[in-house]
């Protein structure tokens, strides 16, 4: 039955039906009114759960990777069973794509945070990633230092942990900075993947109000503000690496 057939036998107006045009808005729409203030907190929550994830991350990466330095044939705490458990600890976890592991550790999301959705939920599995990950770059960093530098400090005397915190991590801190900041790159990307799994952000934004919609002039104005954001990173990781490489 028609819409005007319709009309015609109960008496009320014909309405059209709505069209494709009216469903979908068209791909070139971005309303800096509406969209705007969206994008600007989006960006912030990305933020947000970035910048939390490489503090958490980081400080418990970093740990963890002087632990799988010192601890392996060889090093100042060279303890063989502690290494090997470390060691298969990470090679387990760290290739686990980041879609996956959040849902394994989902219930000690919510454990903790109380509820898996949003920013602040996703900055468990973020940072369980990233811990393994920064684990690995510390790891490879540290064993790149000169060994000379260490049998210099250690016939002067100096305590194993003394060499740890005072030459270890301070020689290497120019070549963590690029890994930090190559691990910041990274966790934006995932955290794009949460917000597709309501973990908000970029990532829920361009698939809000962007590809559901079929609008992709949201989708690229989203991409263009994640390379400028990755651009700006970058840069400032490389300015700090290089001006410590230079003392």
């Amino acid at each position: 039955m028609t819409a005007l057939t319709s009309a015609l036998a109960t008496g009320l107006p014909a309405v059209a039906s709505p069209s494709a045009a009216t469903v979908l808005p068209a791909a070139g729409d971005f309303d800096p009114a509406f969209h705007g203030p969206k994008l600007l907190e989006a960006a912030g929550e990305t933020l947000y759960m970035v910048s939390a994830t490489l503090l958490i991350g980081g400080v418990l990466g970093l740990v963890l990777g002087i632990a799988l330095y010192t601890t392996r044939r060889g090093g100042l705490l060279s303890n063989r069973p502690v290494f090997g458990v470390l060691n298969l600890v990470v090679n387990v976890f760290r290739p686990i794509p980041f879609l996956i592991l959040l849902m394994i550790i989902a219930p000690v999301t919510v454990g903790l945070i109380g509820t898996r959705l949003g920013s602040t939920a996703m900055i468990v599995p973020l940072s369980f990633a990233a811990t393994f990950g920064v684990s690995r770059i510390v790891e490879q960093n540290l064993v790149a230092i000169d060994p000379g530098v260490i049998e210099a400090a250690r016939a002067t005397g100096a305590s194993r942990w003394r060499i740890v915190l005072t030459l270890l991590v301070p020689e290497a801190l120019g070549p963590l900075i690029l890994g930090f900041t190559f691990v910041f790159v990274a966790l934006v990307d995932m955290s794009a993947l949460a917000g597709t799994l309501d973990g908000g952000g970029l990532g829920a934004f361009a698939l809000d109000y962007g590809y559901k919609r079929w609008n992709f002039a949201v989708v690229w104005i989203t991409v263009i503000v994640i390379i400028v954001l990755v651009q700006l990173a970058q840069s400032l990781g490389n300015r700090l690496s290089r001006r410590i490489l230079r003392r």
